[in-house]
C-alpha cells in the first residue's frame, strides 16, 4: 500500500549531476573570469563595456553610433557616453560621414588598436592559465558545449 508521503515525494532531477550544482559551478567560473578580466583591464583604465565597444569597432570597422548601439544592444545615449569616454583617451575618433553630412562615424585610432592588441595578449595569457588546467580533449569538449549554449 502506498502512503500519502510516497505520492508527494520529490521527483528525481533529470540531470544526475544536478542542475543546481551545474549552474552554481558555471556561474562561479564566470564570476572568476569576470573578476580576473576587470583586474587585467585596470592598467589601461578601461571598463568591460568600453572594451566591448572597442572590440566591436575593431572587428566590424568604422560605423555610425546607431550601428554601434545596435551591435552592443545598448541605448543610443549609452553608446554616445561610451564613445565619449573612449574618444577622451584617444582610443576612437569621430569623423564626418561622407555619405551624410549630418551623421557621424566612429573608428578605432592607431593608439586604440595598439591598446586593444595589448589587452588581447594579456587576456590570452589569463585564459591560458584558467583553461590550462584542462587537457586538450576537455578544452575541445568545453569549447563545443559553450558554442552549443551560445547558439
Amino acid at each position: 500500500m502506498t502512503s500519502e508521503r510516497d505520492v508527494t515525494a520529490r521527483p528525481e532531477p533529470a540531470d544526475p549531476a544536478g542542475d543546481e550544482s551545474l549552474s552554481e559551478a558555471f556561474w562561479a567560473v564566470a564570476r572568476e573570469l569576470r573578476e580576473k578580466s576587470a583586474e587585467r583591464l585596470a592598467p589601461w583604465d578601461i571598463t568591460p563595456s568600453h572594451l566591448r565597444a572597442l572590440r566591436t569597432l575593431s572587428r566590424h570597422g568604422t560605423m555610425r553610433l546607431s550601428e554601434l548601439s545596435d551591435h552592443l544592444q545598448i541605448a543610443p545615449r549609452t553608446a554616445t557616453e561610451v564613445v565619449d569616454a573612449l574618444e577622451s583617451r584617444d582610443l576612437v575618433r569621430r569623423c564626418a560621414d561622407p555619405a551624410d553630412r549630418r551623421a557621424t562615424l566612429v573608428e578605432v585610432t592607431e593608439h586604440g588598436a595598439g591598446i586593444l592588441a595589448e589587452i588581447r595578449a594579456t587576456r590570452e595569457t589569463e585564459a591560458g592559465r584558467v583553461f590550462g588546467r584542462l587537457g586538450p580533449a576537455d578544452r575541445a569538449e568545453l569549447a563545443r558545449i559553450l558554442g552549443k549554449l551560445r547558439d
